[in-house]
C-alpha cells in the first residue's frame, strides 16, 4: 500500500552538513526524513517558494521535456530503502500508458513540486525507517543550529 505524503519542510542538519527533506502523511502522522544534498534542497526550496529563475534549472528542464513530449508526471513513489539509501520512481504518463523511471527521491520530489504531482511512500518504507532518528535529532536541536538554506 502507498501513503500520500506532502513536503512538510526542509531542515538543515549542522552535524552532517546535509539537509533533511521532511515528508509527512496527508492523513495521519507518519513522517519520513530523507537526508539530501544542498543543490537538491535549493531546488526543492525554489519550488516550494514558487520562485521562477531567469533560465530553467535542471528540474525545470526535466519538467519542460516531459510537458513538450505531451506527457505529465502522474505521481512519485518512494518505493524502498536499502542500506539507508532511498529509491523512488517518477511515473510519467500520456494518459494511455505510464512509464516508471528510477530516481533519487530528492530529484523526484523536486519535479513533482514543479508539476503539482502527488508524492507517495510505500508503507513498508515507513515501517522500515521509523522516525526515531528524526525524533532524536529534533530533541537535540538548538536555535543556533538552523541555517539559511537559500
Amino acid at each position: 500500500m502507498i501513503i500520500k505524503m506532502k513536503v512538510d519542510g526542509l531542515l538543515f542538519d549542522p552535524r552532517s552538513g546535509m539537509y533533511i527533506l521532511l515528508l509527512k502523511a496527508v492523513e495521519g502522522n507518519a513522517t519520513l526524513p530523507i537526508w539530501i544534498g544542498k543543490p537538491e534542497a535549493d531546488s526543492i526550496a525554489l519550488a516550494l517558494g514558487k520562485v521562477m529563475t531567469p533560465r530553467p534549472l535542471t528540474h525545470d528542464l526535466i519538467k519542460n521535456i516531459i510537458d513538450e513530449m505531451g506527457m505529465t508526471v502522474s505521481k512519485v513513489v518512494v518505493r524502498e530503502i536499502v542500506d539507508n539509501t532511498y529509491y523512488a520512481t517518477l511515473h510519467i504518463t500520456n494518459g494511455k500508458y505510464e512509464i516508471p523511471i528510477d530516481s533519487r527521491p530528492s530529484d523526484a520530489v523536486a519535479i513533482a513540486l514543479r508539476s503539482n504531482s502527488p508524492v507517495y511512500v510505500n508503507e513498508n518504507v515507513l515501517e522500515t525507517k521509523k522516525t526515531d532518528e528524526l525524533d532524536e535529532w529534533l530533541k537535540n536541536l538548538k536555535p543556533e543550529d538552523f541555517g539559511n538554506i537559500m
